[in-house]
């Protein structure tokens, strides 16, 4: 005998709903990449280990400019409040990924740049997203897997600032 589905059931199942999912899955397996990563600094590696670094984290590995960004455009590019950001930057700065530098453009401002610490995280985000989305593709195929990130593009691409 066939059950129908609850009446609410497209909550569990919506588009948002499934995107969410699987970007907690992406950067889950990423950061379990980069506590394995022989190049990640020790006490880097060992904080990914025990998910200290979270996805919030890797929103400055994302949007952080390789020439330094200010505060406030890490913020919008990361879609978050300036103050969340900052208190992502003063734990970042902590662990030695980041340092703030005066902004040679404007006396008044700040700039967040990579430590050499940080490039090496850096480093280290790129092979693990790039390991993360070759096992995405083996499991799901290379046409699917193609057409996905084609949609999410073209999505994406209408909203992004």
């Amino acid at each position: 005998m066939h059950t129908a589905p609850s009446p609410d059931a497209w909550r569990q199942t919506h588009l948002g709903r499934l995107l969410g999912h699987a970007l907690r899955r992406f950067d889950a397996r990423v950061l379990e990449l980069m506590a394995r990563d022989v190049d990640v600094p020790l006490a880097l590696a060992h904080l990914a280990a025990r998910q200290q670094v979270t996805a919030a984290h890797i929103h400055i590995t994302r949007h952080l400019a390789l020439d330094g960004s200010r505060l406030t455009d890490l913020a919008a590019k990361a879609g978050m409040s300036k103050q969340a950001m900052g208190d992502l930057v003063d734990q970042c700065e902590a662990w030695g990924l980041v340092v703030r530098e005066p902004d040679p453009r404007d006396a008044r401002a700040r700039l967040v740049r990579f430590t050499s610490t940080g490039l090496a995280w850096l480093a280290a985000f790129e092979r693990a997203v790039t390991q993360a989305e070759a096992e995405f593709r083996a499991e799901v195929g290379d046409d699917v897997a193609t057409v996905v990130a084609l949609g999410l593009e073209a999505y994406a691409g209408a909203w992004s600032v």
